[in-house]
């Protein structure tokens, strides 16, 4: 293989000609071969990257800084990158020691041998071109890094909520499918009191909807920048104006309402917007994983469970049960969950890990968000499509339960009283007879008052029944 030969500040090193990367990148692969999970497979990173190496190369050149050449070098540079192309030569591990610096030069390198061969130039030719002095021009991988990392959370974050809202929009609509369904409700894994089915499923539409909410809130802190800080926010080698314009450049070709924070320094070092937006994924995480716990319990038997709801099948759940078909699609969400967990875990240690003016824990911060939302939107995505909307009710099994329920009782404690209650539910439940056949016999209200009472649907009611015999 042909090479050409780069070197740095530790020595040199032949890198095949074909790589649009440099000696810096070539270092880091080398030295982190961890993951086996390369930045190309963050496209959103990459992307975001080159919006910011584009909008410091514009930025620069209106202050004077960049000439006209370079500038058209980089901007073509990035413009590749952002249609895709040049992504394989992102060679380095997601996880990486140096706080991201090796992210930074691997951007660094890659689009200086685009734009030198844009300029005419051979790759490594970095005379004509630098991937320090030109590209990185008033940059630093203290305000890069985090900066590429916010662009593509945001990024992430949209098709998170586009995919949270697409499952919220699956249950309410079976919320009105089942909305003339009885069922019994449960507290404690025991008989509660009369519900629908079509209001169990409202309810977990509304709660996706909320938190649809605190992923909208999160993503407000996540705008908040450092560009323009460089090293430690102090905007050494940064020229007068260039942190707001470079700010408002990027806004303009990311279209995110970014703002640069009020105080670099601060911003620089602080990953609290981070672990903010980690908890929010875990609430949502956790909330929709019990949401799965209940189809998949509602859903059991279909002779020796609750039995209230047929999910469709989606494969075989067994090499030796014949017949036999699982809940496969709640179990590989709850288990998208735990991984969340264990995400929100790994970025809570990293953002305590920082030290004075930096956090150097920023790559595995960046793998955990967005492996989290990753799996996250697919997932939400395959439980809407495979599993919500192909869900049946069980209709008698569900009315059979209210009927033959001791909790119908609890209806009765507005009109005979919370003693004569109890006493009603102990016997029915001792003699297996119903709360109807009790209460006649006991004569405590009329056949007509407890037809009323009782009427499974007006137990649903949120307004106490008028017991008045000539309504």
């Amino acid at each position: 293989m042909n090479s050409r030969i780069e070197h740095d500040c530790i020595g040199s090193m032949d890198v095949p000609d074909d790589a649009f990367y440099g000696i810096q990148t070539l270092r880091a692969a080398e030295n982190f071969k961890i993951t086996g999970i390369p930045i190309s497979h963050y496209p959103h990173i990459v992307n975001a990257l080159a919006y910011i190496k584009k909008a410091a190369a514009i930025t620069n050149n209106e202050l004077g800084k960049l000439d006209d050449d370079k500038t058209k070098a980089i901007v073509f540079a990035c413009d590749e990158l952002l249609c895709g192309k040049y992504h394989e030569h992102f060679i380095i591990d997601i996880i990486q020691g140096g706080a991201g610096t090796s992210t930074n030069m691997n951007a660094n390198e890659v689009i200086a041998n685009i734009g030198l061969e844009f300029l005419g130039y051979k790759r490594g030719e970095y005379d004509n071109l630098h991937p320090n002095i030109d590209v990185n021009m008033a940059q630093s991988t203290n305000d890069v890094y985090p900066t590429c990392l916010r662009i593509a959370l945001l990024d992430k974050m949209e098709l998170l909520m586009g995919s949270m809202e697409y499952l919220r929009e699956s249950f309410a609509a079976k919320g009105e499918e089942f909305s003339h369904v009885l069922k019994m409700g449960r507290t404690q894994l025991q008989d509660a009191v009369p519900m629908t089915l079509g209001q169990e499923f409202t309810s977990y539409a509304v709660m996706i909807g909320e938190d649809i909410e605190r992923v909208r809130e999160a993503m407000s802190l996540i705008c908040e920048i450092n560009m323009g800080g460089t090293a430690i926010g102090t905007g050494l080698n940064a020229p007068p104006k260039y942190a707001p314009k470079v700010t408002e450049k990027l806004k303009e070709l990311t279209g995110f309402e970014l703002v640069l924070a009020h105080d670099l320094i601060e911003a620089t070092q602080d990953t609290g917007a981070y672990v903010q937006l980690s908890g929010v994924l875990k609430r949502v995480a956790v909330k929709v994983s019990k949401i799965c716990n209940d189809l998949r319990l509602l859903s059991s038997g279909p002779r020796c469970g609750l039995n209230e709801i047929n999910l469709p099948p989606m494969a075989p759940g067994s090499s030796i049960m014949p017949g036999k078909v699982n809940p496969i699609i709640p179990e590989v969400v709850n288990q998208i969950a735990f991984t969340v967990i264990g995400g929100d875990v790994t970025i809570t240690m990293a953002a305590e890990a920082g030290q004075l003016e930096l956090n150097v824990m920023e790559p595995v911060i960046t793998a955990s968000l967005l492996n989290s939302l990753t799996i996250m939107r697919r997932g939400f995505r395959t439980l809407a499509d495979r599993c919500v909307s192909g869900i049946t009710a069980n209709e008698d099994i569900c009315r059979g339960y209210v009927e033959n329920s001791i909790g119908l009782v609890t209806a009765l404690n507005p009109y005979i009283g919370y003693e004569k209650s109890t006493e009603v539910a102990n016997e029915a439940l001792n003699t297996n007879r119903s709360v109807y056949d009790i209460v006649i016999e006991k004569e405590y209200m009329s056949k007509k008052e407890l037809d009323k009472a009782l009427s499974p649907e007006s137990m649903i009611s949120t307004h106490p029944l008028n017991l008045d015999p000539n309504i």
